[in-house]
């Protein structure tokens, strides 16, 4: 009881001064603040042809040509089999195919090495990943996550928080019901092994921004566990008080079925399982399973939710350079 006391009041301390909405950042403001940092936004994306070019066409109209505040516009192609890499080199991205990317690399799949393989291919102070998957995408979405970084050079890592709400198969929209893997097993392995990050409302979010010397010292999953793990790790980094999240307002995006949200849920709960061995917070005779049977209309199904890591991007350089 006295644990969970002291995390609360640690987590409301962090939570006022560490919370903000997009409003608060003003693009005009920003500028001014920028100075000479450059600012790259990367989108993993995979069969997005519906939706990228839009977000893409948003990002170049409004902070690259009528304020420069974004320097880089990157999409990562993960193996697509629809026009996505088409969409978005016309809308005016910058497109590498994932597995081109430190081609010398055996390829892994998944979005964290897509996330990944951005960070490697980019070039700004400051990274920003967005979801290419979204509905409602406005160029706060990116204001708002580099305004607290541009500000105060204390903060290294921005998350996104918003309203989440759910479309049905029936039409009708639900406020507040999205996020369901996050409500069902993210929060509750926050809250019983790092309630220190249990203000951050939207811990799975795909939105937020951080400094590239950040990013390059922690360890990327490489499938849907990445934005938990990537908590967990700059946390141990760089500590709460250098981290911030910022309220965007709503996000819509495509819905994953129940049997993806099973997988994802069973990569996240091993994704947190490695930290806590890593961190010697577990022993354990063996590791746990890597595969679920799933059970749908068509009968079961023994699905791998096994996730693999890429190392910290600074350690292949460093190895390059003794090379």
């Amino acid at each position: 009881m006295e644990r969970n006391l002291r995390a609360l009041a640690r987590i409301q301390e962090w939570y006022g001064p560490h919370s903000s909405t997009a409003a608060e950042w003003p693009v005009d403001a920003l500028m001014l603040a920028k100075g000479s940092t450059t600012v790259s936004v990367i989108l993993p994306a995979r069969d997005e042809e519906r939706t990228v070019g839009d977000i893409v066409r948003v990002i170049r109209r409004d902070l690259v040509e009528r304020v420069p505040l974004v320097d880089e516009i990157l999409v990562v192609d993960s193996n697509s089999i629809d026009a996505t890499a088409e969409r978005a080199r016309e809308a005016g991205a910058r497109v590498v195919a994932q597995n081109e990317v430190l081609s010398h690399l055996p390829p892994l799949t998944g979005k964290g090495e897509a996330l990944w393989k951005g960070l490697a291919a980019s070039r700004g102070d400051i990274v920003v990943f967005v979801d290419a998957d979204l509905l409602n995408f406005g160029a706060h979405f990116v204001s708002g996550l580099v305004g607290p970084l541009l500000v105060d050079s204390d903060i290294s890592f921005v998350k996104a928080t918003y309203e989440r709400p759910f479309t049905g198969e029936d039409g009708v929209v639900r406020r507040a019901a999205g996020g369901r893997v996050t409500e069902l097993v993210a929060r509750p392995l926050i809250n019983m092994f790092w309630p220190e990050l249990a203000g951050f409302a939207q811990p799975l979010g795909g939105e937020y921004a951080a400094r590239r010397e950040v990013l390059e010292q922690v360890p990327f999953v490489t499938e849907y566990g990445v934005e938990f793990g990537l908590l967990v790790d700059l946390l141990q980094l760089v500590g709460l008080d250098a981290m911030a999240q910022v309220d965007l307002g709503s996000r819509t995006h495509t819905h994953q079925s129940m049997s993806a949200l099973g997988r994802m849920a069973g990569q996240i709960m091993l994704t947190a399982w490695s930290r806590l061995e890593r961190q010697g917070r577990v022993l354990a005779a063996q590791r746990p399973a890597h595969t679920m049977l799933q059970f749908g209309i068509d009968g079961a199904d023994l699905v791998d939710v096994a996730v693999a890591e890429r190392p910290p991007l600074a350690s292949l350089v460093q190895e390059e350079d003794v090379a």
